[in-house]
């Protein structure tokens, strides 16, 4: 039975079709957030003296990092046993719109995409990979907000049955009771977290290189697993885990998230990149003397 006072959500996952194909509220918002990125490291860039052409082969590795990442994390952490075990299976890796992507998957994508770009370009510009990385969780974590947002069109990656107010009847999927909306907690998270590290950025927060990094590693994967408590299992074998995939595959991340913030107290290197005013020769002034002949 309905509870009068939840949220009976019903929306069609798709804002309308263009020929075959289905243009999708998830797709719109997961590609929203490569331009916010965008915008983002270009008051970056400028900020630091940074060339800003170098944020488009920037934007393109994120781009193949998060997809190709986000794909092959879902296919191997969640099912393998359907993806490797079948030709059919094999052939759905390359068609991320049967089945689903993994937001761990995508961090270490995003991970490789950074290492590649700071070895084409680091060097030249007096970058590492802790640099790009404190600015990359920043919008990583406004486009992780939006990706949640889809997720909550799509009707998917709910919670279990709740009483409260707020809880969400997916009714396209079926259900009759109320659940948690996860997807609005997580959602929420990452707007708190993206809000608190631009500000603290443009504020000039007095913290060493690779904290930001750290934090966000921390506070990003430590509230997906406590939300994970009250999450259904996305599939099966999960019912028999202590804990599930996603609480086990955000540990490792935590722990990492600690590692960096305790290493850039020690190592304290300057979080913002120094630019240096480029140096020219002049010649010393002609003393009085000189000009006698």
């Amino acid at each position: 039975m309905i509870n009068f006072l939840s949220v009976v959500w019903n929306v069609d996952p798709v804002i309308c079709h263009i020929g075959p194909l289905a243009l999708r509220y998830y797709s719109l918002l997961f590609v929203a957030g490569f331009p916010l990125g965008y915008w983002l490291f270009t008051k970056f860039y400028q900020r630091e003296g940074v060339d800003v052409k170098l944020i488009e082969p920037l934007l393109y590795a994120m781009l193949i990092g998060t997809i190709v990442g986000a794909r092959l994390g879902h296919c191997l952490f969640y099912e393998p046993q359907y993806y490797l075990g079948s030709a059919k299976g094999f052939g759905e890796i390359f068609q991320p719109w049967k089945g689903g992507l993994a937001s761990h998957g995508g961090a270490i994508g995003v991970l490789l995409g950074a290492w590649w770009y700071i070895a084409r370009y680091g060097k030249k510009w007096d970058i590492d990979m802790l640099w790009l990385l404190d600015r990359l969780v920043i919008a990583v974590a406004f486009v992780g907000c939006l990706i949640r947002c889809g997720n909550l069109f799509n009707s998917e990656i709910y919670g279990c049955e709740t009483s409260l107010p707020w809880g969400f009847v997916f009714a396209r999927n079926g259900e009759t009771v109320a659940k948690h909306p996860t997807q609005i907690y997580e959602a929420l998270c990452y707007l708190a977290i993206g809000i608190f590290l631009v500000t603290a950025y443009f504020r000039n927060m007095k913290v060493h290189r690779g904290w930001f990094f750290g934090f966000f590693l921390v506070a990003c994967f430590g509230c997906r697993s406590i939300i994970e408590f009250i999450k259904e299992d996305q599939v099966d074998f999960e019912a028999s885990m202590v804990g599930n995939m996603g609480q086990w595959l955000s540990v490792p991340f935590i722990l990492a998230g600690l590692y960096f913030i305790v290493s850039s107290y020690l190592r304290k290197k300057p979080f913002l990149r120094t630019v240096s005013a480029p140096t020219h020769y002049c010649p010393p002034p002609k003393s009085a003397s000189s000009n006698r002949r």
